[in-house]
């Protein structure tokens, strides 16, 4: 970080850039005459739409072309959608915020139909994250699972013109583009519950670079932070990323932790929740974790 400009990493995608603006826009607020520079990074995640997530590498695959830039001094800080972020971080790097976060439920967007409950039997509906089909055929065994890739509004497109008959979307990506109006309903956390630190908003940085930590400090949202750091601790220890089918929400109201877990079968014909609360989040992710194990998360995840 020079004396007056920080260089900001984001991938390039619609959403990506406005969370990167969005951060931008803190920065400066705190810091009136602060510079930004936004520097947008190719990931593999965005180069490669013709195979699922879990086919070219699951973990890290939309951010560890930011990490190297930001190891590497190529940029002061990278933005991220703390979902897509691996729970182990390398040594150099560290969490400098998680900002507030935006409604953690995923929502159903369909051309014709306006909830899950509405279409027909076999009807195609589209996700390529396995802990959103889990939680889909648990609800519906009768649909017909598709590979749905690229960004929010091609996805969207996709919908709308009828090559799905229904789509599985995150809210938060929706809302932060104005694309709310898109959406058919929205799903209960009893229905589908979102993967770890959905909606929520990280921004890494050096371990050691405690001017942009300083920068940072105000950006960090405890509640979130919080609530995100048991979802984290619950998926690290089953040993999970985006290619297990792990669930979990966490809330903290200023002095205890909650969470909810899921671990699920990739077919849908078992899913195991725990739930529980605590005054530590990492102690409470990992101890659900255990539980999650022992109830046959284990075999589940074998």
């Amino acid at each position: 970080m020079g004396s007056d400009l920080v260089r900001i990493g984001t991938r390039s995608s619609a959403l990506a850039r406005w969370q990167a603006d969005w951060i931008r826009a803190k920065l400066q607020e705190l810091r009136p005459g602060l510079r930004c520079a936004i520097m947008p990074i190719s990931t593999a995640g965005d180069r490669i739409l013709d195979r699922s997530l879990p086919e070219i590498g699951g973990k890290g695959v939309f951010t560890q072309e930011l990490e190297a830039a930001l190891a590497s001094g190529e940029i002061d800080l990278a933005v991220h959608s703390l979902k897509d972020l691996p729970v182990e971080s390398p040594p150099e790097l560290t969490l400098g915020a998680v900002a507030e976060r935006e409604d953690p439920r995923d929502v159903l967007v369909s051309a014709r139909y306006a909830t899950l409950h509405e279409l027909p039997r076999g009807s195609r509906v589209g996700t390529s994250s396995p802990r959103r089909a889990s939680q889909l055929l648990a609800l519906r065994p009768d649909l017909a699972l598709a590979s749905l890739r690229g960004n929010v509004d091609t996805r969207i497109r996709k919908a709308l013109e009828g090559e799905y008959d229904a789509i599985v979307l995150a809210a938060a990506g929706l809302v932060r583009l104005g694309r709310a109006s898109a959406v058919s309903s929205y799903f209960g956390f009893g229905e589908m519950l979102p993967a770890p630190g959905q909606g929520a908003l990280a921004v890494q940085c050096r371990a050691g670079d405690e001017a942009v930590l300083d920068l940072l400090g105000p950006v960090d949202h405890r509640p979130t932070r919080v609530a995100v750091a048991a979802e984290r601790a619950f998926l690290r220890a089953l040993g999970g990323g985006c290619s297990a089918p792990i669930a979990a929400l966490g809330g903290f109201d200023g002095l205890t932790v909650a969470l909810e877990g899921l671990v699920a079968a990739r077919d849908g014909t078992a899913l195991v929740r725990v739930r529980g609360s605590g005054a530590d989040p990492e102690e409470l992710g990992e101890r659900l974790a255990l539980e999650a194990l022992g109830k046959g998360g284990r075999e589940l995840l074998a």
